[in-house]
């Protein structure tokens, strides 16, 4: 157990970035595609360095509608590989992350009579696709059977309904988990150090230089091969690479932005999720149960600006809360929601569209290019299939001859930091937030002082302080957002409790724990557009 429990001081992080030498492969970008990368490459026996400029998984990476899913939505676009390769993956990633994804039954109410057979056929073929990586048969049921799995749904005019069965998980706790895997083959990763220019010779890149955004030291690292795995910021890096060169770069990216209200359970307190897969304007609705309580989305809405902390439009948050009200028994208003939060898909733009204004129409399927310059980028793609993205990744490293042949990859079978002694019960993400994420790492937290003193149901002094010696933490947001995920589930709580997490991370760190910032920020999650 405590051979996976390395301390992620930070000291000692940014002493191995100033030991000059050449890396392998120099990766750009914490979340989960990057991540993937780092944890394939170190598998597989190359010397790999990860930098990110905020926390990890800060952005696009923690904002997911938290499934692991084989995208019922693509079977009706007819994209069956995108499907076939989601499906795999789903299977993997529940097999390697058992204390962080579970499956998880879904269904789809019908208020028509003609929804439940041409949805249930769909969704048959969806099993058939899974094969024997299914997770359970499809269930026609009738409307009682509905309001059994579906208690917060509304009767009236209630025909029917599907279930059927996929995934759910903690993304940034996962994308956490993959970090510290990579660490333990090896791998340095290092949050909040940001890449400032890219290093070219001959027209090649050869490296970059960071800079640690704690204390403002420089660093200057070369590497064989350098990943762009910036998610919706990868244009950025890419103009910086053209422009050394005098080039000009056509974006690649078309951001679509996503967003999510959360609220208290007992609008759907059943165990099962709801899905509506076509809304008035033909988008879909979710009604997901997650650490207790239940998150309501998503839209699917072009955006232009690249901020850190995107703004819902006003009239996204209508749309959830008017279809959500079409649906469940009691409608949740502005009032009951506890928090707002906003993922930017990073969609990989058409030829022939410029604007991106057609977000909804595009694929999800993932794209990895490689520039005159040899910088390799990826983008596109989902969460679930993050694994397999990084093998195209390292494909393509070979493929351009930045490295040479390369064992095969080793991250279908690998276990992650947590599930490494077979032992590991399935995680129950659809209660509240406690030890169960840390599977087999449990007992050590607990046996941290502060274990008995608890800050909050779920949350003691020792899980914080867990959070700073070894899962990278710097300040109270990386504690209460993504160590543990309060910020995303009950805004006005976490800034009551932020206080003492912010007195521990101090006494942890000795540095600013940015109290201040972060209650701002739930007032930002806090916080409607009108």
């Amino acid at each position: 157990m405590m051979a996976t429990a390395l301390p992620t001081d930070r000291t000692r992080l940014l002493l191995a970035l100033a030991q000059a030498r050449e890396y392998d492969m120099a990766v750009i970008g914490g979340g989960a595609t990057g991540l993937g990368v780092a944890l394939d490459a170190a598998l597989r026996g190359l010397s790999v360095v990860l930098l990110e400029s905020h926390d990890f998984a800060k952005g696009t990476s923690s904002r997911a509608t938290k499934l692991v899913h084989g995208g019922v939505r693509y079977l009706a676009q007819g994209n069956i590989a995108l499907v076939r390769e989601a499906l795999h993956e789903r299977t993997t990633l529940l097999h390697n992350a058992p204390h962080l994804a579970r499956p998880l039954a879904f269904v789809m109410p019908s208020y028509k009579h003609w929804e439940t057979p041409f949805y249930g056929i769909g969704l048959k073929i969806y099993d058939a696709l899974a094969g024997k990586a299914g997770l359970g048969a499809t269930q026609f049921l009738s409307a009682a059977q509905t309001e059994l799995c579906l208690p917060g749904v509304k009767m009236k005019g209630l025909k029917g309904g599907v279930k059927y069965w996929d995934g759910q998980f903690d993304d940034a706790r996962l994308a956490l988990a993959l970090a510290r895997t990579a660490a333990t083959r090896g791998a340095l990763l290092v949050n909040y150090c940001t890449v400032t220019d890219l290093l070219h010779e001959q027209g090649r890149v050869v490296g970059l230089r960071c800079q640690d955004e704690e204390f403002g030291t420089e660093y200057m690292l070369r590497a064989k091969c350098v990943i762009n795995a910036a998610g919706v910021w990868v244009d950025e890096i890419r103009q910086k690479d053209g422009a050394a060169q005098h080039r000009t770069v056509k974006p690649m990216v078309a951001p679509s932005q996503g967003v999510h209200l959360v609220v208290d359970r007992d609008f759907s307190p059943g165990d099962h999720a709801m899905l509506v897969p076509k809304t008035q304007d033909g988008r879909v609705l979710f009604a997901v149960p997650w650490l207790g309580k239940l998150i309501l989305g998503t839209t699917d809405t072009p955006r232009h600006d690249l901020a850190r902390e995107p703004d819902a439009y006003a009239r996204e948050v209508d749309f959830i809360l008017r279809e959500s009200a079409k649906y469940l028994k009691r409608a949740p208003s502005r009032a009951d929601v506890k928090s707002i939060w906003v993922g930017l898909r990073p969609l990989v733009r058409p030829p022939d569209d410029e604007e991106g204004d057609n977000t909804k129409k595009i694929s999800r399927e993932h794209t990895v290019l490689a520039s005159p310059s040899g910088l390799i980028t990826v983008t596109g793609g989902k969460w679930t299939t993050y694994r397999a993205m990084a093998e195209d990744v390292l494909r393509k490293c070979v493929e351009v001859s930045l490295l040479s042949d390369l064992p095969p990859s080793q991250t279908a079978h690998y276990k992650l930091v947590g599930a490494d002694d077979g032992s590991v019960t399935r995680a129950s993400i659809t209660t509240a937030p406690g030890l169960d994420s840390y599977g087999c790492e449990s007992d050590y937290v607990q046996s941290l002082e502060g274990h008995d003193q608890e800050i909050t149901p779920g949350l003691t002094e020792s899980m914080v302080r867990f959070a700073v010696r070894y899962e990278y933490a710097r300040c109270v947001e990386d504690v209460l957002a993504r160590r543990f995920r309060l910020l995303f589930l009950d805004a006005r709580l976490a800034a009551q409790i932020a206080p003492r997490v912010a007195q521990i991370v101090q006494e942890e760190t000795g540095l600013d724990p940015r109290l201040e910032l972060f209650l701002q920020l739930t007032r930002h999650y806090l916080s409607l557009p009108s």
